[in-house]
């Protein structure tokens, strides 16, 4: 894409990081989240993935400042055992889809954890999505696994896949 910068996000982003979710949360399978978000509910997701270390987030904007989408590491289980392994996740703005957003914000968070203590990147998808398979497997995920229908959004059970990446490919 051009023209875009990705950058740290904010504190200040959060309002737009939050509609960007909420759309998710309404209109699709791709969150488990079942209801919508004010931006004060999501400061703590904020703080647990913007420790400028192991866990960033980032945020792409257009020339007008305008977030057009963000990609972040997060923890991926409590146990101190886990601590080099890091969930990431990417999400845009359902306007903004299907231009090499997604992309953009993948290699940018991950060069900016590549200095880091961590051994394994991990991501779940809820299926299908095709979009977010083929973005992952372009950054040199593998799938490792399914969940069968563990989640219930709109009445329907979903499934999730696992997929996993060292640090370093």
């Amino acid at each position: 894409m051009q023209n875009l910068t990705v950058r740290p996000a904010t504190l200040a982003d959060l309002p737009r990081l939050t509609a960007i979710h909420n759309h998710y949360v309404r209109h699709t399978h791709i969150t488990f989240d079942v209801q919508p978000f004010m931006p004060e509910q999501r400061a703590a997701w904020f703080h647990d993935h913007s420790d400028g270390r192991r866990y960033r987030l980032l945020v792409a904007e257009d020339p007008s400042g305008g977030v057009l989408g963000y990609a972040c590491t997060g923890r991926f289980r409590a146990k101190d055992a886990y601590d080099t392994t890091v969930e990431a996740s990417v999400a845009c703005r359902p306007d903004a889809v299907g231009r090499g957003l997604g992309t953009a914000l993948y290699q940018a968070l991950f060069e900016a954890v590549a200095g880091e203590d961590i051994h394994r990147i991990v991501a779940g998808i809820a299926q299908p999505n095709p979009a977010s398979n083929a973005l992952h497997q372009r950054f040199g995920f593998r799938i490792i696994g399914s969940f069968t229908q563990v989640g219930r959004k709109f009445a329907k059970y979903w499934d999730v896949i696992w997929m996993e990446r060292p640090l370093r490919l």
